[in-house]
C-alpha cells in the first residue's frame, strides 16, 4: 500500500492582522506572485464559507516554506497572529530552519518573545526598497521560484470588486535605497614593516590613514599604493609590499594559505568601504552623528538653509525636496547611514535618518542628546511622510552633494577608488495597484514639492 505523499512546501505565508495590514498585503502579495513565488494571504485565498482558521493553520503547517510576519505593535499583539507565531516557531525547529520566520518591519515595534532577535526586512521607510530586500532574501535562502509560469491569483479581481482595490496589469516603476558600485580596485595589497616597529603607534597611524587600512598580524591590508604608504606612514616606519590579491577572490575565498577565511576577508573589505564613505561625507562637510549601531551624516546649514527646497531629477524631471526645516519647535535635518554589501552585487544601502536639534533663534542649536526624545520626535514629525517624500529627500541629498556628476568617488588611494552610481537603483514590477495615498496632514511637514515640483513662481531661472 502506497504511503501518503508528503505535501510540497513552496508557499510564502503572509501572517497579518485584518484589516490593519490588508493594504500592505494587497500591495505585497501580487508582486511576490509576479516574481514567481506561491503566496498565501487570507484576504485573497479564503472563499465565502471556508473555515478560515482551519485553512490558515493547515496551509501554515503543511505547505509554508517561509512565514512573512507583518511587524507592528498593533499586529503582534493580536491573538491570531501570536498563534501563528507559535506554530511557526515549532515549524522552525521541525524543519531546522532558524530563519523560517521573516519579520517585515512596517513600523518600529516592541520585541516580543520568539522573534525579538530575528533579522527583519525594513519596509518602514519605503515599501519599494523593502520589497527589493525581501526578494533578495528569498533568493538567497533558496525559496522555490518559478518565473516561467507567473500567474497572479484571480482572487485579486474578486477582492477589487468587493473593496474597490484595483489591480492593474501594467508595470510599476519602483525605486530602491541601493547605490550600485560600478568600479572597484582590482587588487587588495598587504604591506609589512621592514624591521622593528612600535606596534601601538603603528595601529594608531593605520586607524588615521587617509586611504584606510586593516591591521593583520605585523602588517595591514589596504588598496593604497606603496608610494601612498611610504608618504603617509613615513613617521611610523618603512614598509614593503608583500602581496597583491584579486579583490573578488579575496572577498569570496579569503586566503586559505594564510588561514584567512572568506568571512573575515569580506568583513575587512566592508569596513574599508564603509570608512571610505565616511571620509567622503566628512570632507563634504556633513554633520556626523553616532546612533546605537552606526554613524549617520546629516545636512547642516552650510549645505542647505532651513526650509530651502533642493532641486533634484534627471532627464526632464523637475522636483525639489527639503532637507532641513522646523517642526514641533525643533529643527530637523535629513541624513543617511551607508552600509556596503556584496550580495547579489556590490552596492551601498542608504538608510534615511532624521536628526533633531534645539532651535536657536532662526537656526539649529545643540543636537538633542536624549535618544528617547529623538525617537518621539521622529515618530510624530515623520509619521505622515510618504514613501515618495523619503525618496525625494534621498535624491536631493545625493544631488546636493555631487551636483551633475554621474558617480560618487570614494578614495582608497591616490590612484584607487570606489565609484558609485549617483542615482539609486530602479526596478520594475509587472503589476501595480490603485491604493489610497492618505496621510495625517497634521503630522506632516509641508513639502508638496517632493511630489509635484516647486510652484511656478519658485522655479529656477537662468
Amino acid at each position: 500500500m502506497a504511503e501518503n505523499p508528503v505535501p510540497q512546501r513552496n508557499v510564502v505565508f503572509i501572517s497579518k492582522a485584518t484589516p490593519g495590514d490588508d493594504e500592505f498585503a494587497l500591495w505585497l502579495a501580487p508582486r511576490l506572485e509576479a516574481a514567481g513565488y506561491a503566496v498565501y494571504a487570507d484576504i485573497i485565498r479564503l472563499d465565502p464559507g471556508t473555515r478560515w482558521r482551519q485553512e490558515l493553520t493547515t496551509t501554515l503547517q503543511s505547505k509554508a516554506i517561509k512565514m512573512l510576519l507583518c511587524g507592528r505593535d498593533s499586529t503582534l499583539t493580536r491573538n491570531g497572529v501570536q498563534e501563528e507565531i507559535g506554530i511557526a516557531e515549532d515549524l522552525a525547529r521541525e524543519l531546522k530552519d532558524p530563519k523560517f520566520i521573516i519579520p517585515l518591519r512596517l513600523e518600529p515595534y516592541k520585541k516580543i518573545f520568539g522573534i525579538g532577535e530575528l533579522q527583519y526586512v525594513d519596509f518602514s521607510k519605503s515599501w519599494a526598497s523593502g520589497l527589493n530586500q525581501l526578494l533578495a532574501t528569498l533568493e538567497k535562502q533558496g525559496i522555490p521560484c518559478d518565473t516561467s509560469t507567473v500567474r497572479i491569483s484571480p482572487n485579486w479581481e474578486q477582492y477589487r470588486q468587493r473593496d474597490a482595490v484595483q489591480i492593474k496589469n501594467e508595470p510599476e516603476s519602483l525605486t530602491s535605497n541601493w547605490l550600485r558600485v560600478v568600479e572597484v580596485p582590482d587588487q587588495i595589497r598587504y604591506f609589512s614593516p621592514k624591521g622593528a616597529i612600535d606596534h601601538s603607534q603603528f595601529a594608531k597611524a593605520c586607524a588615521k590613514f587617509d586611504y584606510h587600512a586593516h591591521v593583520h598580524e605585523r602588517g595591514f591590508f589596504s588598496f593604497a599604493s606603496l608610494d601612498d604608504v611610504t608618504k603617509k606612514l613615513a613617521d611610523v616606519g618603512t614598509f614593503e609590499l608583500v602581496s597583491e590579491t584579486d579583490l573578488l577572490s579575496f572577498v569570496k575565498n579569503g586566503i586559505p594559505d594564510r588561514s584567512i577565511r572568506a568571512r573575515e576577508a569580506s568583513n575587512w573589505v566592508q569596513t574599508i568601504f564603509r570608512e571610505a564613505w565616511e571620509s567622503w561625507a566628512v570632507k563634504a562637510g556633513l554633520l556626523r552623528f553616532e546612533y546605537s549601531s552606526s554613524s549617520a551624516f546629516h545636512i547642516t546649514k552650510d549645505q542647505a538653509a532651513i526650509g530651502q527646497r533642493i532641486p533634484w531629477g534627471v532627464q526632464g524631471e523637475k522636483h525639489s525636496s527639503m532637507l532641513r526645516n522646523i517642526a514641533k519647535k525643533h529643527v530637523w535635518s535629513y541624513g543617511v547611514t551607508a552600509t556596503p554589501a556584496f550580495w547579489p552585487y556590490y552596492h551601498y544601502k542608504l538608510k534615511s535618518r532624521v536628526l533633531f536639534s534645539e532651535v536657536n533663534g532662526e537656526e539649529a542649536g545643540p543636537v538633542i542628546k536624549d535618544t528617547a526624545a529623538q525617537h518621539r520626535l521622529r515618530r510624530s514629525v515623520c509619521k505622515g511622510w510618504r514613501n515618495k517624500q523619503w525618496h525625494g529627500r534621498l535624491r536631493a541629498f545625493l544631488e546636493l552633494l555631487i551636483g551633475d556628476s554621474p558617480c560618487i568617488k570614494l578614495a582608497l588611494g591616490s590612484d584607487a577608488a570606489i565609484k558609485l552610481e549617483a542615482v539609486p537603483i530602479f526596478f520594475t514590477s509587472p503589476v501595480t495597484t490603485d491604493l489610497p495615498d492618505e496621510v495625517d496632514d497634521a503630522a506632516e511637514e509641508a513639502d508638496d514639492s517632493t511630489l509635484s515640483g516647486p510652484p511656478p513662481d519658485d522655479e529656477d531661472t537662468e
